[in-house]
This record gives C-alpha cells, sequence and structure tokens, in this order.
C-alpha cells in the first residue's frame, strides 16, 4: 500500500512539475506556440516584425498586418504597423489584425479592440487586443478591464501618441543595444555586413550562425545592435 501511495505522490509531482514548466514557457500573454500563428507575410524574416525585428508569434495576440507598395506586411502591434505607414506619410493600407478568439486575421475595420486592459501592451504602455465580435470584447473587458473601441478611434490614439512612444521605445532600444554589442563581441563571429532593419538581422544571424543557437531577448538585442551600428 505505501509504494502505491509513493508512487502516486511522485505521479502528481511529475504533472505538477510538467504544468509548471509549461505554464513559465506560456507566461507571456501574448504568445501562442509557432503552430497556431498564421504568417500573411513572405520572405526569408517573415517570422519577424518589419520594423522593430520581434519575433511575431511571441506577441501574436497583438499581431496586424497592412500592405505596403502592394505586398502584406506583418508586425507585433498596431503601433509597428502604424510607424511604418507614418513614414510614408499614410494610414494603414487594408489594415488586418488577430481576433483573440480565434487567432486568425480580421479585417481591424470590423474589430472591436479592447483598450487599456491589465495584459500587457506591445511596443506601447497601452494595451490594445483585438475581437471579431463584441461579446467577446465586452467579456474580456468585464475580466480584465479596458474600453471597447472600434479601429478608427484605436488608430486615433496610436497616431496621436506614436512620436511619444517612438522616443521610448528608442531608449528602450538603444539599452537594448549595448547590451547586444556585449553579446555580439563576446559570443558572434565577426561580420560587415549592414542592416536596414532588426528583421534582416535577425535573418542573417540565423542562416549563418552566427551567434550559435542564440534565442530571446540576446537574439533580439544583437539584431538591435547590427541594425543600428
Amino acid at each position: 500500500m505505501k509504494k502505491i501511495l509513493l508512487i502516486l505522490v511522485a505521479f502528481s509531482l511529475f504533472l505538477v512539475a510538467g504544468d509548471m514548466q509549461k505554464n513559465m514557457k506560456m507566461k507571456n500573454f501574448r504568445m501562442v506556440p509557432m503552430q497556431k500563428a498564421q504568417i500573411l507575410q513572405s520572405g526569408k524574416g517573415k517570422m519577424f516584425c518589419k520594423v522593430c525585428g520581434m519575433t511575431l508569434p511571441m506577441f501574436y495576440k497583438t499581431n496586424h498586418a497592412a500592405k505596403v507598395d502592394g505586398k502584406v506586411h506583418q508586425y507585433c502591434s498596431i503601433h509597428c504597423m502604424v510607424e511604418e505607414a507614418a513614414k510614408k506619410g499614410m494610414d494603414p493600407v487594408d489594415p488586418q489584425v488577430v481576433d483573440n478568439t480565434t487567432l486568425k486575421f480580421i479585417s481591424a475595420d470590423k474589430a472591436f479592440y479592447v483598450v487599456g486592459s491589465k495584459k500587457p501592451g506591445t511596443m506601447s504602455m497601452v494595451s490594445k487586443y483585438a475581437f471579431g465580435t463584441k461579446s467577446a470584447a465586452d467579456a474580456f473587458a468585464k475580466k480584465f478591464g479596458g474600453k471597447v473601441m472600434p479601429y478608427k478611434a484605436v488608430l486615433a490614439i496610436v497616431k496621436k501618441n506614436l512620436k511619444k512612444e517612438m522616443m521610448g521605445i528608442k531608449k528602450k532600444q538603444a539599452k537594448m543595444a549595448k547590451m547586444g554589442k556585449k553579446i555580439y563581441n563576446k559570443k558572434c563571429k565577426a561580420t560587415d555586413k549592414r542592416f536596414d532593419n532588426p528583421a534582416l538581422a535577425k535573418v542573417f544571424i540565423k542562416q549563418n550562425k552566427l551567434c550559435g543557437n542564440i534565442k530571446g531577448k540576446p537574439f533580439q538585442a544583437v539584431a538591435l545592435y547590427l541594425s543600428g551600428r
């Protein structure tokens, strides 16, 4: 009987440990497993945001997409989408957003956004999550706080705060790039190649195994350093 109890206790501890490990891996609310992420853009850097270089599945629940010069670009956030469009002096063309109910892209114009919930924002202090139905958005807002808004209202907020948020982001990226320089000098093979953005730097790092099996924040830090030097 004691042996059976010991086996049951050990098995229970094993299950708890497994659940804890799983929760630790998925503690980023915005992240989804790679196989559940819908990637609309193409090319070697398709897994990364075209503006900031962040890995799209890691921030998938805030992903957006829009057409740029006839091609679909995918972004980690509405901030990055609006930032790229603003550089061209225009609003995003055919904007799309991930529906947090189905995890599929829908037209941003038809989405119901929850702005300012307790869940983390992406490239912004104010979170913005989208849903395909008002009932789903209302339920999310009731549980996590925030205000339900249409896309045009959210777009106006992002445009209004864009310069201020870009300044804050640049400061954070500058600090991260300094860390990236240290990692690069210590762990990476030297390269003279220049990059227009962190996404292209990430593709080069991976393809050439420049820094071994680098992942996560160190990967982002090195990419920011290489694209900004």
